[in-house]
């Protein structure tokens, strides 16, 4: 049976193989040998593919796809070896996916590196693979982080010289429908396949691992948050929200739901840690598209969107660069969206505004930027705006600052500073 079903997994990653595939600007994709490939990042993002098309190109491999329940239960994994040397006539280079459902699986990998076999694990589960890797592997793997497209990504799926106007459009739709690979390339409706996938994860990457009871108030949890990503919170606050008395639940499905690279969230800037740990932080999800296939709306919230869009693409540049995010409130509840801290140095403030051009809103982005930027030994600052681009110097009670106005689009195909 063990061998059916690789044979079975075989076959139809041939066919998967022979998929158009969109090269991933990956910054740490040449990991020497010798080493463990450590894949993380959402489910369906592209990380098997990753791994078959830039880390093994043509190298012959053996595969495993861990999500078959039927493989989890066998109770000797070498058996599972035993059934992959037969059917791929005995590799030396093993691809195993989504293998935090094995039990164990941190022992097992570590016993095939050790035998020389040379690993590519993936994974989408964040917590579970950084906390075994750290105890069991420590100094034997590299972490690569997969996410879903960005829009330079996105774009190189049309293969066509765009103008800039094209461009835009182009980034109207991505930072509606996001960036999952799969509905792009294959012409699937996005909201049907990202509500398919939203609660796929929630049911059998969350409830089932964790043996949720009541899993109705998880998925309470996880709609009213997707309907209210780019707010500040705290867990009492949430708690009544949502009904759950105890702020423990509330923490542990939040975490479960960080874990699986559903939401991450922001703590807001302080020079004192304690009044840090203690102030809201701000919640987003992984990718804009979950918005508009699950959220609670009448209508898209074009600043709600971009916001997330950018806290997504700063997450991943953090996640390259080792760069720290947060984001700011002032006293009078003046607020900077994104705050960048490069080692010891903040280095840029960001704000994010669809109109940049109404006077109001241009005056409270200013504001806020100057006011922050006061207490925060003048770094540099830079508005994201849905078309407007120009730098102009600002002055308000005596503080001065030159200030970017870039386009959403132009800046996310800039090359990170």
């Amino acid at each position: 049976m063990i061998r059916d079903i690789i044979l079975t997994q075989k076959r139809e990653l041939e066919q998967k193989i022979k998929e158009k595939y969109i090269k991933r600007n990956v910054p740490d994709a040449n990991i020497p040998g010798g080493m463990i490939h450590v894949i993380t990042g959402p489910r369906r993002a592209g990380k098997s593919f990753f791994g078959m098309h830039q880390l093994l190109q043509k190298e012959p491999f053996g595969y495993v796809n861990l999500d078959d329940e039927r493989l989890v239960k066998v109770q000797n994994f070498d058996e599972i070896l035993e059934a992959v040397s037969s059917v791929y006539s005995n590799p030396l280079t093993l691809l195993f996916d989504e293998i935090q459902n094995l039990p164990d699986w941190e022992l097992i990998v570590n016993r095939l590196q050790r035998r020389g076999y040379q690993l590519i694990i993936t994974g989408s589960n964040s917590n579970l693979l950084s906390s075994q890797l750290a105890t069991h592997l420590t100094g034997r793997h590299l972490p690569i982080h997969i996410y879903t497209f960005s829009f330079n990504e996105y774009l190189s799926a049309f293969e066509l010289e765009l103008t800039d106007a094209e461009r835009m459009e182009k980034f109207n739709d991505f930072l509606v429908n996001g960036g999952y690979p799969e509905p792009l390339m294959k012409s699937i409706d996005y909201s049907q396949y990202l509500q398919i996938l939203f609660d796929s994860i929630l049911f059998k990457d969350i409830v089932k691992r964790y043996k949720i009871r009541k899993p109705g108030s998880l998925e309470n949890m996880a709609n009213w948050i997707i309907s209210n990503i780019c707010t500040d919170f705290s867990l009492q606050s949430l708690s009544k929200q949502i009904q759950i008395s105890s702020v423990h639940t509330i923490k542990r499905y939040l975490s479960y739901l960080e874990e699986a690279f559903v939401f991450f969230t922001l703590p807001r800037y302080s020079f004192k840690v304690g009044a840090q740990q203690q102030a809201n932080r701000k919640i987003y999800c992984y990718d804009n598209g979950y918005y508009k296939a699950k959220a609670f709306r009448f209508s898209n919230d074009w600043g709600k969107l971009l916001e997330n869009l950018i806290a997504t693409e700063l997450m991943k540049r953090r996640m390259a660069n080792g760069s720290k995010l947060y984001y700011w409130r002032g006293r009078n509840d003046e607020e900077v969206d994104f705050v960048i801290l490069e080692g010891q140095k903040v280095t840029q403030l960001i704000q994010v505004c669809w109109n940049s051009r109404q006077s109001k809103t241009r005056e409270r982005e200013v504001r806020a930027l100057l006011n922050a930027s006061r207490q925060i030994s003048n770094p540099s600052l830079i508005v994201l705006t849905h078309n407007e681009e120009t730098t102009e110097k600002f002055s308000w009670f005596g503080q001065e600052g030159l200030i970017r106005f870039i386009p959403a689009w132009k800046w996310l195909l800039e090359e990170p500073a």
